[in-house]
């Protein structure tokens, strides 16, 4: 990695402990900031905070307020407006509802190793920053 990528500022929504630590994990030996969130409401407070992200990645099935839910708030409200919204989840049936909410890219878990996650996340970064 250049050091221009240490300077990414990531937002990690899961509510699955054991995998926002394995991503956790993956993103800090990439050289990139992380913070994570276990559910949308601490994610939007994180947000609406003094928080700056470059890449929100977001789970679609959580408890309270579901990934698709928080994508909207997220472009209702004008939130991270430069920011790159990756939906990161096992849900491949809510692709078309996820693009019509303006997400900049979907990856599905079960079909990506964590080492391809990492890569995939910084190519749709990289595209959104043209």
């Amino acid at each position: 990695m250049n050091t221009a990528d240490s300077q990414i500022k990531i937002l990690l929504i899961d509510d699955d402990k054991f995998l926002l630590d394995m991503y956790s994990l993956k993103f800090k030996k990439s050289g990139l900031e992380i913070d994570t969130s276990s559910s949308s409401s601490g994610a939007l407070e994180k947000i609406k905070g003094d928080n700056n992200y470059d890449i929100v990645l977001l789970d679609i099935i959580m408890p309270g307020m579901d990934g698709l839910e928080l994508l909207k708030k997220i472009r209702d409200e004008k939130l991270l407006p430069s920011a790159a919204i990756i939906m990161l989840t096992n849900q491949a049936d809510d692709i078309e509802k996820a693009k019509e909410l303006g997400v900049d890219g979907y990856i599905i878990k079960a079909t990506t190793i964590p080492s391809e996650v990492v890569e995939q996340v910084l190519t749709i970064y990289k595209n959104k920053q043209k």
